[in-house]
């Protein structure tokens, strides 16, 4: 099979090896921005790579703990669960998952479940369930505003207390399940993000959108909210002068950044979102 060069995704993905991307987290992090930072792959079929993504997953919380003790960077991680064991056996991904937490708890990290397709949507909930008791702390989820059950969703992790990423969505899904028009999309994140700010604790929305991030600005100074009950969050190579702005004027302000080589459906998903990436795409490769 034919790997296609790194180049062509450097725009979104900060290397390819932890060791080389490490220095772009520390770079952010004195840039006066928050990180989390995501190892790329998903949909693992067999229990050795499962178990192999575990340790890697291990391996970069105690990476950052040492970079937390040395410049300050915290100990943030986004994970998927499809690259620990979930479409295998949904008991092996909780072995890892609890496993996963138990590290992050004993280094003072935090670890946020990504939320994939909605194959796996009812799966990633009830392995959350399953840990947040245990590890209410430690662990976070993402939900997606153009899926038609997520304001129900917001309302139940705010009963729990539980910290989520809001995001409008990445993935294709079909009608019955997703709201398809931007307008209506725009229209339900706003919803939940009310929701979250009003009711959930340390929520983070996490979007590009300029309609959505000033809409977020209002509600919080109409509500009262200071500037530290919440945060931004957009992802790595989007917006950089947005996110800087953002953080210069007091927000919390996240960036998402992925490593791996594992890199293909990240960056394939990054050009369907806007068609203004491929432009992005396009300079980036010239400018090589």
């Amino acid at each position: 099979m034919v790997r296609l060069p790194f180049f062509l995704a450097r725009g979104f993905v900060a290397a390819e090896t932890m060791a080389a991307a490490m220095p772009v987290i520390i770079g952010a992090h004195k840039t006066g921005l928050l990180t989390t930072v995501d190892l790329l792959g998903e949909h693992v079929r067999n229990r050795r790579l499962a178990a192999a993504a575990r340790d890697q997953y291990v391996q970069l919380l105690y990476a950052l703990a040492a970079e937390h003790a040395a410049h300050g960077v915290e100990v943030n991680i986004s994970i998927k669960l499809s690259m620990m064991g979930q479409i295998i056996d949904e008991d092996l991904c909780y072995e890892h998952l609890r496993s996963l937490l138990t590290v992050a708890r004993e280094v003072g990290g935090f670890v946020r479940l990504d939320m994939e397709n909605s194959t796996i949507l009812e799966s990633t909930l009830r392995l959350f369930d399953a840990v947040y008791p245990e590890f209410p702390k430690s662990v976070g989820i993402v939900l997606q505003a153009y899926l038609k059950r997520t304001r129900d969703d917001v309302e139940r992790m705010c009963d729990l207390g539980a910290r989520v990423r809001l995001c409008k969505g990445a993935y294709r899904e079909p009608s019955r399940l997703a709201y398809q028009r931007m307008s209506e999309i725009r229209t339900r994140f706003v919803e939940c993000m009310q929701v979250l700010l009003r009711r959930g604790h340390y929520p983070a929305i996490a979007t590009h959108d300029d309609r959505l991030i000033r809409a977020t600005q209002s509600f919080a100074k109409d509500k009262g909210l200071g500037a530290d009950t919440f945060e931004f969050q957009m992802l790595y190579g989007m917006r950089p002068r947005r996110q800087q702005q953002l953080a210069a004027s007091g927000y919390n302000m996240r960036v998402y950044i992925p490593y791996g080589n594992m890199w293909l459906p990240y960056y394939s998903r990054r050009l369907r979102e806007r068609p203004e990436n491929i432009t992005f795409l396009l300079r980036n490769i010239f400018r090589r």
